[in-house]
């Protein structure tokens, strides 16, 4: 039995990763779902894998180049596991010790150092321990921590594939 070719995965990766996006857009402007500053780093490591993804799909490389792409798509795919999985903790927090809100993007990039910025939003706020949509039981940050591990896995397998002519 022949395996795909890895451009094919590649391609079918970058579109599952273009779904994940159509479906957060479509939570956040047609069911009113505001993202949290973790759901928008979520939201950049789907679309750093698809990004990579679609790269690799259209340049075809080699072993080396492939297991490269690979290699980059796993950073993002942590980056994304990282982000679900602190979520996922502060969702677990008692009220009285969850983060405070952030005032607006706008106001900080107005306000405060890039640095400062990027801290407090991969640190999380409150906003971020709040569940307000869940599918078979499962709410948007655990199905994102699944999504996630699923592209560690993808990354991983590309990774320890050997050469397909």
């Amino acid at each position: 039995m022949q395996l795909p070719s890895t451009r094919l995965l590649f391609a079918l990766a970058f579109l599952g990763s273009a779904a994940l996006i159509a479906i957060a857009l479509y939570l956040e402007h047609v069911t009113g779902l505001e993202p949290c500053p973790l759901c928008h780093v979520q939201r950049f490591a789907v679309a750093l894998f698809g990004l990579l993804c679609l790269l690799a799909a259209l340049h075809n490389p080699k072993q080396l180049g492939q297991r490269v792409y690979a290699g980059f798509a796993a950073v993002a795919a942590l980056l994304g596991i990282a982000t679900a999985g602190r979520q996922i903790w502060l969702q677990g927090l008692p009220e009285d010790q969850l983060p405070s809100c952030l005032p607006p993007l706008e106001f900080m990039l107005e306000a405060f150092p890039l640095q400062d910025i990027i801290s407090k939003v991969l640190h999380g706020t409150a906003d971020c321990a709040e569940v307000t949509w869940s599918l078979f039981g499962f709410n948007l940050a655990e199905l994102s921590l699944l999504g996630f591990i699923m592209m560690l896995i993808f990354s991983l397998l590309i990774l320890l594939r050997k050469a397909t002519v």
